[in-house]
């Protein structure tokens, strides 16, 4: 597996821990979206897409998210302690959409994110500042079939696929709520 292009979407509000969203391409051909880069008490990690776990109404049948109280379709009040909960008893909410298999996937794509943040921070820092992230990914212009050359865009945004990752492992359990399941 070849981590082909890391694009990086740094916050406006930078004293939160949620420092950017980031898109990862895989050998060219395979993109995964959404993945957050966040500062943990241990440095930066990254936590996989993820979406919020759903249960159904007793009464009616409706989908709910977990931390409703009261269903949205017919009103009727909702059993608070319904998710299953996680080893140090916190509820589990989000669920990963996608991620790596074993640690060592892990850590290589955790590496390259992280260093790609680092370059966006620093370049952010220049006073022509343009972010080289769209919130639409650019669909459909990313990699062209016919070209071998990539284009300065995507050179400049790209992160090689050859040295070590320097990445922190993060518990789960220093990932809020809001952040999703999906520390990998």
């Amino acid at each position: 597996m070849e981590i082909s292009e890391v694009k990086v979407k740094l916050m406006r509000n930078r004293s939160d821990r949620l420092k950017a969203f980031c898109s990862v391409t895989i050998d060219r051909e395979f993109v995964i979206r959404d993945l957050k880069i966040i500062e943990g008490t241990k440095g930066m990690f990254v936590a996989m897409p993820s979406r919020k776990i759903t249960d159904r109404c007793p009464t009616c049948g409706s989908k709910n998210h977990l931390k409703a109280k009261y269903c949205n379709e017919c009103g009727g009040r909702l059993d608070e302690n319904r998710s299953s909960r996680d080893a140090d008893g916190r509820a589990k909410l989000h669920a990963d959409i996608a991620h790596p298999i074993n640690s060592a996937c892990r850590e290589r794509m955790q590496g390259k994110i992280v260093k790609a943040y680092e370059e966006e921070l620093s370049v952010s820092a220049e006073p022509d500042y343009k972010p080289r992230y769209d919130d639409d990914f650019d669909e459909g212009d990313d990699y062209e079939e016919s070209s071998d050359a990539e284009s300065p865009r995507e050179e400049a945004s790209s992160v090689p696929s050859s040295g070590t990752p320097d990445a922190q492992e993060e518990e789960e359990s220093e990932q809020g709520d809001s952040f999703g399941a999906g520390i990998f």
